[in-house]
């Protein structure tokens, strides 16, 4: 009964959150206003509040949030343990570090196309990392330590970047990419990587049935029918573009895809086949909720996303991880 509602449940809680966010940030705005600009019957500068600032915002929070939610459920079915996601497995890092490349040596001028296509290929090749060392590695912790790597590495390379930045605004650029923020998005920045979401989103929901009969063991899976090297490598291209595409939009956003797929997994008596869409709208409301409240905290400069997430995130990571009594082979 609980799973026939779920999915129902979370996307009326996403529908009541989003139009919440409307109502919500530093110019006060009465409902009658906010309901009225909704309807086009707004003034010009409440509909440029609304349409131009917080529903982009909002979308643009719900968007990385659904992406890194079914990325995380994916990657910890392929890889079989509940301690995958892409910014605890270095796939963020390696996106954000193509990412800053552009920004950094000026590609984005060709071209808008250019930085969600590189923040996809960073996606990509630490996601083909990840499955390969999984296809080496059994024990879980030197997977985490394969991701750890990746991330480390994709950071220090990062730090060598900011170092060598050519101007300040340079610099701001590419710290505001890692520390992860959706402030001032428009309904551009969205189109521009929500193809790339989608398809990877697509891809992804339409293997899952292949992650529901890895459970069984490799050996079981194939003797189901499932080709898993197939399998392997579409779980790899959906994470990569799904990914790739919400640093693209947001930057690094860490940690929302283990919590998520976390929550939801008893909930749909932990197969992974069923966790894949619930935790992405889990994801999605994490985002928007962290994101409403970080617009609403009386600070001097506002909270950083993706740093609100992590101080979130990282205690409850380090819960699973001592709660799974994960331990060294």
């Amino acid at each position: 009964m609980m799973q026939k509602w779920l999915v129902p449940s979370l996307l009326v809680a996403c529908a009541i959150v989003l139009i919440a966010s409307c109502f919500l940030g530093s110019t006060a705005m009465s409902a009658d206003r906010v309901i009225g600009t909704l309807f086009g019957s707004g003034s010009l500068s409440d509909e440029l509040i609304i349409w131009s600032i917080r529903m982009p915002r909002a979308l643009s929070a719900f968007t990385v949030g659904l992406a890194l939610g079914v990325s995380g459920a994916a990657l910890q079915g392929l890889l079989r343990n509940p301690l995958a996601e892409p910014g605890v497995l270095g796939v963020s890092a390696c996106s954000a570090l193509t990412a800053t490349c552009t920004l950094y040596f000026g590609a984005v001028a060709i071209s808008p196309w250019i930085l969600p296509i590189a923040a996809i290929a960073g996606a990509l090749l630490a996601t083909t990392c990840l499955a390969i060392a999984a296809m080496y590695s059994r024990s879980v912790v030197s997977l985490i330590l394969v991701g750890i790597g990746l991330s480390s590495f994709a950071g220090s390379l990062m730090s060598l970047l900011l170092n060598f930045a050519p101007n300040p605004f340079s610099l701001s650029d590419m710290i505001n990419w890692m520390l992860g923020s959706v402030a001032n998005r428009s309904f551009d920045d969205i189109m521009l990587s929500f193809p790339f979401i989608l398809l990877g989103l697509v891809i992804l929901y339409l293997s899952r049935k292949g992650l529901g009969l890895l459970t069984l063991g490799e050996e079981m899976a194939f003797g189901a029918g499932l080709d898993i090297k197939r399998n392997r490598l579409l779980i790899v291209l959906g994470t990569g573009l799904a990914t790739g595409g919400a640093v693209a939009l947001a930057g690094v956003i860490g940690f929302v895809g283990i919590v998520a797929p976390h929550l939801i997994r008893p909930l749909v008596d932990h197969d992974p086949a069923k966790t894949i869409l619930p935790a992405g709208l889990l994801a999605g409301l994490m985002v928007m909720l962290a994101d409403i409240t970080i617009r609403l905290l009386p600070t001097m400069n506002e909270l950083k996303l993706g740093v609100a997430t992590a101080l979130i995130g990282a205690p409850v990571f380090i819960l699973i991880a001592v709660t799974r009594g994960v331990r060294y082979e």
